[in-house]
């Protein structure tokens, strides 16, 4: 990781909003403020041109039932897409446009994930090891946190009787539609 120039650590208290099960959450903060993930960054401009790029590291865990993931995020610029490398680990991006449209992307090593532009993703780690992911965007894309963290994804991933589940969020008042999934072997 040394060769990349800025780190940054979201701890579960930074995800107040996150997480459905607000009941878990309080529970787990209250016994600590666990790493759930971490992202490292080359520094470039932040401009038209230029390619973003680093790390994610998404810790194993889960918070109730709901597995460790990323805040999510829509591009500011929301015409602009994201591509995911997976390195190592198992889970699914999470992404949805403001029309309501759900879909889900297997992470596993060596897949390629391509997030269409206007659309929130979050990665979640489903596995018992580090979820690690390489990312490239566009420089001047920008990043929207606050519409995820004031409405929240349509849908969870959660474990529900030894399986990863993908459930209808309970604090998102927003419609749903179905879910498109794509598997690696999709």
């Amino acid at each position: 990781m040394s060769s990349f120039d800025n780190h940054i650590q979201r701890r579960l208290s930074a995800m107040k909003n996150s997480f459905a099960d607000r009941e878990a959450y309080k529970a787990m903060l209250d016994s600590g403020d666990a790493l759930i993930y971490e992202v490292y960054e080359n520094r470039r401009p932040e401009v038209a041109g230029e390619l973003l790029s680093g790390l994610s590291i998404v810790h194993p865990g889960r918070v109730g039932s709901e597995y460790f993931m990323t805040k999510g995020h829509y591009h500011s610029v929301r015409d602009t897409a994201e591509i995911y490398y997976c390195m190592q680990g198992e889970g699914l991006l999470l992404m949805e446009n403001e029309a309501g449209e759900t879909a889900v992307e297997e992470f596993s090593p060596g897949r390629v994930v391509y997030v269409l532009p206007r659309w929130a993703h979050r990665s979640i780690n489903t596995g018992k090891e580090d979820l690690v992911t390489f990312f490239v965007y566009p420089g001047n894309a920008g990043h929207d946190y606050s519409t995820i963290d004031t409405t929240g994804f349509r849908k969870c991933v959660v474990e529900q009787n030894g399986a990863v589940t993908i459930v209808d969020n309970p604090k998102n008042n927003l419609p749903h539609t179905e879910v498109s999934f794509h598997g690696a072997g999709a």
